[in-house]
């Protein structure tokens, strides 16, 4: 699957925090107005005051030096973790390294243990109208591009212009509302909404636009695909470049914002290395030479087999797994409903029925993944069994637009005896079709105009055709023409770019506070006919949107749990994803050199931010 992040997510990752996030609290819409905040929060007060010195998370004693070297697990935007072709990170244009991002600040940042709170970082306060519709940041004085020129509310309005203009469309999209951008002087930004957007559309627009210099790009198109690296104000910037094998970032040792309380105890290593490979394969082998790291683990067989190496033995590596984050998984199969024989829900159903998850965890999983039922997976906003009487008052309005099944149990994913092919299942996934229309002809169902009723699952790795090819001899078996297409990264990109495919797999990480902005990328009409755009099976549905602009209301965050629960009922009715399989935890291996913070925070893994280089275990292992 590929896996996604937007910047928000990317940058936040105690107990405590995790339990009254739970409770209701006041809305942004209560913020306090009128007064410089240091901070933002969704529904409550923040957690740290505004003389905290450091996050709680972060070791501010952590040593400066050595080389983290990894293959990104994550990555988002036009970023690739196979293969690149250009330094801009931000546009839709070719296939950008991951980590791009470490050498851009923004306004605020997050905080990876709350799941709804931003603190500044180039702005040091942002004061909020009245009318709860302009927000008025106080940038920073010091603050510096890694040139020494000064970075200004001119250089934040050009980049918030820019990417709401040009940049990709996970940035674009959120930024649809934005209606006035005005630096008011060098160090005062004023950002105004149209009175359409949510609420909470701040906290993912100041911490997800990357403030670019509008000098530097006065000589140059945003729009370029180009390996001339862009001038950057953040901890890192680019040093080696291989390109499509190798990108080094470097620390910036005389970063401007190091030890300003967001940043102290994080971006700790001299070096971040990125190195890219086709395959797991090479990668898992360069792991074991020691010449990778520290590796996030996905492909089940390899986790339960072949962790059994000399370095494993010797305790140089360490194999070991950390908690999942407390926010939404969602990983799955989507439909490409722009394309006709997919709009026909029984279609999709009937698909669905053909992926056996007993079997294939049994054979190929080695009981490592569980099933997954919801796009909200891993979190409280996955419906359970029959709707409650807070849904039940948001469902009521909406009656008459709604399916009549989501009144009853929620949709669960089918379960079948584990035999690979469970005729029940295939039955009725052959009755679900005819009921569409089709007819079986020569073993192959073909429509009314005589058209073969085709599905080709688009992959980018070799490794997903051993759980993939299960699926497909199902599909083949009850008459649908399917196969598997695996292309290079570059024309993977592409392919979804321009949604050329009829299905294909992906995997999300979503905020553990869902604004209306994020989700409309995903499943909102806006973002269905937008090239780039993440909402790969085409939903434009009128009453998802309503659900999704309902969210931008909530108060308290039971009322935004009760609307998710129910967005989540209707989403598993309408089947244009099929939720696959998920991991209740990271697999992680690493080589045993790094220091780090335990517990983790509950709503991110920045391993390449928070831990350290450990110069005596690495001493110790033969690594120095």
């Amino acid at each position: 699957m590929g896996g996604h992040l937007n910047r928000r997510d990317l940058l936040k990752y105690s107990g405590s925090a995790a339990l009254a996030a739970l409770a209701p609290r006041l809305a942004l819409a209560d913020v306090k107005t009128g007064v410089p905040l240091h901070g933002l929060s969704a529904f409550g007060e923040l957690k740290y005051p505004k003389d905290f010195t450091h996050f709680d998370y972060t070791n501010p004693d952590a040593p400066k030096g050595g080389t983290f070297c990894f293959s990104p697990p994550t990555w988002y935007f036009n970023q690739s973790t196979q293969t690149f072709n250009t330094l801009n990170g931000f546009s839709g244009r070719g296939d950008a390294p991951p980590r791009m991002e470490l050498c851009f600040d923004s306004l605020m940042t997050s905080a990876q243990d709350e799941p709804d709170a931003i603190y500044g970082l180039v702005a040091e306060s942002v004061t909020v109208s009245d009318d709860k519709r302009t927000f008025t940041f106080k940038l920073r004085p010091e603050a510096r591009f890694h040139d020494g020129s000064p970075l200004t509310a001119h250089d934040a309005a050009f980049s918030y212009e820019t990417l709401k203009a040009k940049g990709h469309p996970d940035l674009s999209l959120i930024l649809t509302e934005l209606q006035e951008i005005v630096a008011e002087d060098d160090h005062t930004l004023r950002l105004t909404f149209s009175g359409k957007h949510s609420d909470r559309a701040i906290l993912d627009i100041a911490a997800a636009i990357p403030i670019l210099s509008k000098a530097w790009y006065a000589t140059r198109d945003f729009d370029a695909s180009t390996l001339e690296a862009p001038l950057g104000s953040g901890a890192y910037r680019v040093g080696i470049v291989r390109v499509g094998q190798t990108i080094e970032l470097e620390r910036v040792t005389d970063y401007w914002a190091k030890d300003l309380p967001v940043m102290r105890g994080s971006n700790n290593f001299d070096r971040i290395r990125i190195e890219f490979f086709r395959d797991r394969q090479p990668d898992f082998e360069a792991f074991k030479k020691g010449d990778i790291y520290w590796r996030s683990e996905s492909v089940a067989k390899t986790w339960a087999t072949e962790y059994n190496f000399p370095a494993i033995a010797q305790k140089r590596v360490v194999k070991r797994e950390f908690s999942s984050e407390k926010r939404p998984t969602m990983q799955g199969w989507a439909f490409n409903e722009r394309r006709a024989q997919f709009r026909d829900q029984r279609v999709r159903e009937a698909v669905a029925l053909c992926f056996d998850f007993e079997w294939t965890q049994k054979n190929l999983f080695y009981g490592v993944y569980e099933r997954s039922q919801s796009l909200f997976e891993k979190s409280e906003f996955r419906a359970e069994g029959k709707p409650s009487a807070e849904e039940l008052a948001i469902m009521e309005p909406l009656r008459d637009k709604l399916p009549p099944e989501i009144f009853g149990d929620v949709v669960m994913q089918p379960t079948s005896d584990g035999s690979g092919r469970d005729r029940n299942n295939l039955r009725r996934a052959i009755e679900l079709i005819t009921a569409a229309g089709y007819t079986r002809t020569n073993g192959k169902f073909v429509d009314t105009n005589g058209q073969t009723l085709n599905l080709e699952l688009l992959i980018q790795a070799e490794v997903f055709t051993r759980s993939s090819t299960p699926f497909i001899n199902n599909l083949n078996a009850i008459g649908i023409n399917a196969t598997l297409r695996l292309v290079d990264p570059a024309q993977y990109q592409i392919r979804l770019q321009d949604f050329d495919f009829d299905m294909t797999g992906f995997g999300i990480s979503l905020s553990p506070t869902s604004t209306q902005e994020s989700l409309d990328t995903l499943f909102g009409s806006k973002s269905a006919a937008v090239s780039g755009s993440r909402n790969f099976a085409g939903i434009a549905d009128p009453t998802v949107d309503a659900l999704i602009q309902k969210i931008s209301g909530a108060t308290t965050r039971a009322e935004l749990v009760t609307i998710m629960r129910v967005l989540d009922r209707l989403l598993r009715i309408r089947r244009d994803w099929i939720p696959n399989w998920y991991s209740a935890n990271h697999l992680i291996a690493y080589w045993d050199m790094f220091g780090f913070k335990e517990p983790k925070p509950d709503y991110g893994f920045p391993v390449e931010t928070l831990w350290w280089f450990d110069e005596a275990k690495a001493r110790a292992i033969g690594k120095i």
